[in-house]
């Protein structure tokens, strides 16, 4: 159990008076000192005494002034002795809090730069219920309030939020923790021609009024709530799965996205059944700062993907294969992600292995194990403990933790052992771990004792080496190898060309997917010079691929080698995308090339259309100040 003060062990608290009375709400009486410790999570200030259950929450999102107004109407479950209870809040504005419909006062904590304030209410230890009546302030980094402009369809504003990984607190006052789950209900008002959607039951028309009513039977944790509201429209794609999107973007996501109801039940037949009732799918506006967001039953999706053949839908997968890995069993704190991240991975290679073939997933797996030891490379000279499975984060943003060494290494883990066991005995085993330990958390440490006891022997625990993937820095050198003749087919292109400056034919070219694009485009050596890039770029028009994927990576050697005919091209995609995966390297690469300054003016542009979570990334990144 890890303990947390955030004073030398004693935290000051600043008692506020709530009444009735309007003046005195604010108003702040002398200030007292008392411990505030959490359990196990050292990134939320609720105690393991007084736990959420339910959540009611009434709602009220106003675009003219940028601010949500809600009551957060809480069903909480005491144990013996409990005095208070405690959440999590950033930036909020607490007009009221009510214990079982009496008035009560409350005390607030210093601010703290990652964790906001702890909100603590007194109560008995046999209260039932906890209200509080508040609004969200304009540091509110969950949620992203767009101007027409900034959508697809410039007609209406959008509003999207990103709870994880302790970003809730700025929208919902609650305990902000991935081991702790409440089952929810809401009611939503916004403006009559447009449609609010939440991580739950969602309507699939326009209502009269502009009110929306919410459903989450389901216990979910705080980072896994979730709100959209804009000019959006459904398409459904089978009985239990469909997308929202703006007007014009609908018909070319429901194509994109043609093959969820197939990937849905490769899911099941892999791992048991889908516990969620639908899943459905929408495609917000670029400013989105993640590829996807496994939001329960309505996943957040970056219109990047929207390849237009269907070669990006991994990402679909991806999220998807969190409905198991991530939202069933969920890791317990942020140290733990790798359990969330590392079993999605796995899981979505072979959802993609059951869908596509096992040559496509091969081609995917090649792709994250060179990215992982190039990550893994750069990380060991910058912060080699976060090369370790088990992170530790305490006194740290959790987002720190959102590297591909959770992801992918994490995949391959699970994918040696895998080839160690064998897949009909692993297969068994995740299956049992999912279904076994449903809507439950899960720490490292109880994952490795599950794992003895249900999976490997002292022997093969030995052989693969476990301690050395979990607690060790770097990749070990037992790291699975992947083979792909495909791939193998593009080496030898590239070779070619590189070697007599022959171009690969176009027959050949036109038949790769954007795998094959990104294997040669990252295998270019660092040697690689303007007359080769402009030769393949006057051929294969990589410079006006309408692929983000494609454009991210062609930015790598293009910038590096002073390609000036990309600048363009990079200006408009680092200003029309905010998808932190695609920013951060070309960022990167502008300042590797001493191209600070068109890095930074660039940013003065794009910076306003980005999420918090992209900005905060970006402003260290270029030291913004401004």
């Amino acid at each position: 159990m890890s303990m947390r003060s955030f004073l030398p062990g004693i935290l000051a608290l600043a008692i506020v008076s709530c009444t009735n009375n309007p003046s005195k709400e604010k108003q702040t009486m002398s200030p007292t000192e008392e411990a505030m410790k959490t359990g196990q999570d050292p990134h939320s200030y609720a105690k393991a005494d007084a736990k959420v259950s339910h959540l009611n929450w009434i709602a009220d999102v106003d675009f003219d002034n940028k601010k949500i107004k809600a009551v957060a109407n809480w069903t909480i479950e005491t144990q013996s002795g409990a005095t208070d209870i405690y959440f999590d809040i950033y930036d909020l504005q607490i007009d009221s809090v009510l214990v079982d419909g009496a008035n009560t006062n409350y005390a607030l904590s210093p601010f703290d730069e990652h964790l906001g304030q702890g909100l603590r209410i007194p109560i008995s230890e046999s209260a039932k219920q906890v209200s509080i009546y508040y609004s969200t302030g304009d540091d509110a980094r969950a949620l992203q309030w767009l101007d027409p402009g900034q959508t697809a369809d410039k007609s209406h504003p959008f509003l999207f939020t990103q709870s994880q990984a302790i970003l809730a607190r700025s929208w919902v006052p609650t305990q902000d923790s991935p081991g702790i789950r409440f089952t929810y209900d809401a009611k939503v008002n916004v403006p009559k021609d447009m449609m609010a959607l939440m991580s739950a039951s969602n309507p699939m028309e326009l209502s009269d009024d502009g009110s929306y009513k919410f459903e989450m039977p389901q216990a979910i944790p705080s980072y896994l709530l979730a709100m959209a509201v804009g000019n959006v429209r459904f398409e459904a794609i089978s009985d239990r799965t469909g997308v929202y999107a703006e007007p014009s973007l609908l018909d070319t996501s429901a194509y994109e996205f043609a093959d969820l109801e197939k990937m849905v039940q490769a899911a099941e037949a892999l791992y048991g059944p889908y516990a969620w009732g639908r899943y459905d799918l929408i495609v917000l506006p670029p400013s989105f700062p993640f590829g996807g967001m496994e939001n329960p039953r309505l996943t957040f999706a970056t219109p990047t993907i929207l390849a237009g053949d269907r070669s990006l839908v991994s990402l679909v997968a991806h999220e998807l294969a969190h409905s198991w890995s991530g939202n069933l069993v969920t890791n317990a704190t942020w140290d733990d992600f790798w359990l969330n991240e590392g079993f999605t991975v796995y899981f979505e290679q072979r959802i993609m292995e059951a869908v596509y073939g096992r040559e496509y997933s091969e081609m995917l797996a090649s792709l994250t194990r060179a990215g992982l030891l190039e990550a893994a490379a750069e990380m060991l000279e910058e912060m080699p403990n976060d090369t370790k499975l088990k992170l530790d984060l305490e006194g740290r943003n959790p987002d720190d933790g959102v590297t591909s060494i959770p992801y992918d290494k994490g995949y391959f883990f699970l994918r040696l052992m895998e080839e160690t066991v064998g897949r009909e005995r692993f297969d068994d085993f995740l299956k049992n771990y999912f279904q076994g330990h449903k809507f439950q958390v899960m720490t490292t440490e109880e994952f490795l004792a599950y794992l003895k006891e249900n999976l490997l022997s002292e022997e093969e625990y030995a052989q693969i080496r476990v301690d050395e993937w979990i607690y060790e820095t770097g990749i070990p050198d037992n790291l699975p190898v992947v083979e792909s003749d495909r791939f193998k087919k593009v080496d030898a292109a590239l070779a070619s060309f590189m070697e007599t400056g022959k171009l690969p034919a176009s027959e050949q070219t036109e038949a790769w997917t954007t795998h094959e694009w990104l294997h040669f485009i990252n295998s270019l050596p660092e040697t690689i010079n303007l007359e080769q890039l402009t030769a393949l770029d006057e051929a294969y028009g990589l410079s006006q691929s309408g692929n983000s994927e494609i454009s991210a990576a062609w930015f790598q050697p293009t910038i590096a080698a002073g390609y000036e005919a990309v600048y363009p091209k990079v200006e408009s995609f680092l200003t029309s995308v905010g998808r932190r995966k695609f920013l951060t390297p070309t960022y990167k690469a502008l300042l590797g090339a001493k191209q600070d300054q068109l890095a930074r003016d660039i940013y003065a542009k794009a910076r306003p259309n980005y999420h918090a979570v992209s900005r905060e990334t970006m402003d260290d990144l270029l030291g913004w100040e401004g």
